[in-house]
């Protein structure tokens, strides 16, 4: 079987400038031969910018952009997008509509590449769609063909541009396994640009989350959910909300109860607790559901306990618990502490 060529990806102080704006401010980014890892940010963080100069379609102000070791992006040196050898799947797919499923995924490549299209049909489940049109496709079998086309010629970087925004939410699950199947067949160096949370968490080995131009943390996904470094990085991996504590090393006393660190800290801090943290019914401190929403498998209960008038605690959508009703709660695993400043 043959596969893709993956390179290690080093950003080191990238910054990309739109005249006065800074839209990368200082960037910093290696992602390993054969990872897959997701850059997790906001409208406006710079996650597209970055990029699409990592493609060569944007010139940066400062910092080095290295592909398996070679400055491709410089202040000095500019590798053309078409000579870096990496792929690239946009959001809207960009196939060609007069052009065969088999013709598009091997467009740019040499003559006598049948058996890598035959190969590649196979491996994105397309065999016998291969002379059909795009618009005789489902949207996730589109996004395949997409997919398949820039792995076709070998490149030893694939960067994806939000592959899922255009496909319902059921599809969009299952394509993304897909994806990163493919793409572990492949053993492909992948970096993948999205708003959600979720589609970072699913596939990527690592997460790098950016805000306001700049990676502010690079962590696996457990990490960035369970233990991460900042307030700010805490808050792209899942609801977030925050209480006053103090810290007493392994634990902290907060409006919830006495609850365990995941790293030891001491003083005046916030915690971090999760709405899925908490469990409900004879746990401990005393708390009265201020509304409650019906989320399917789930319910979001809006709870109060003495000096803090409003938090949430996610519950199976089975329990029951209406408004002014009380139990008692807790939280179920170690949290992570940030020290509160001065």
């Amino acid at each position: 079987m043959e596969l893709s060529n993956p390179e290690p990806l080093d950003c080191a102080g990238v910054e990309v400038r739109f005249g006065s704006l800074k839209a990368v401010n200082g960037a910093n980014l290696q992602v390993a031969a054969g990872e897959i890892v997701a850059i997790l940010g906001r409208s406006g963080s710079g996650k597209t910018t970055l990029l699409r100069a990592i493609a060569g379609f944007e010139r940066v102000a400062a910092g080095e952009i290295r592909i398996g070791g070679r400055v491709v992006e410089s202040t000095s040196v500019s590798v053309p997008a078409h000579k870096r050898s990496v792929g690239l799947v946009f959001q809207d797919y960009a196939l060609f509509p007069n052009r065969t499923v088999a013709a598009n995924i091997a467009y740019g490549l040499p003559r006598g590449s049948a058996a890598r299209v035959t190969e590649l049909l196979r491996r994105g489940e397309l065999e016998g769609l291969g002379g059909r049109y795009p618009h005789q496709l489902s949207g996730g079998q589109q996004q395949r063909v997409a997919v398949l086309r820039s792995l076709a010629p070998h490149p030893r970087i694939l960067l994806l541009d939000e592959p899922f925004s255009n496909l319902d939410a059921a599809l969009r699950l299952a394509m993304r396994e897909e994806l990163v199947t493919i793409l572990r067949a492949e053993g492909m160096t992948a970096v993948l640009v999205t708003h959600d949370r979720s589609d970072a968490m699913a596939a990527a080995d690592r997460i790098a989350v950016m805000d306001a131009g700049r990676v502010i943390e690079t962590a696996t996904p457990l990490n960035l959910y369970m233990r991460p470094s900042s307030k700010e990085s805490a808050t792209y991996a899942a609801d977030a909300q925050f209480f006053p504590g103090v810290a007493n090393g392994d634990t902290a006393e907060t409006p919830l109860g006495t609850v365990r660190l995941s790293m030891p800290l001491r003083g005046g801090c916030e915690v971090l607790i999760r709405p899925e943290w908490i469990g409900v019914k004879g746990l401990g401190v005393p708390a009265t559901v201020v509304r409650r929403r019906f989320e399917g498998a789930h319910a979001r209960l809006v709870l109060s306990v003495p000096g803090i008038p409003e938090f949430v605690a996610v519950v199976p959508s089975w329990m029951a618990a209406e408004a002014n009703d009380s139990f008692e709660i807790g939280v179920n695993v170690a949290v992570p502490a940030f020290a509160t400043a001065g």
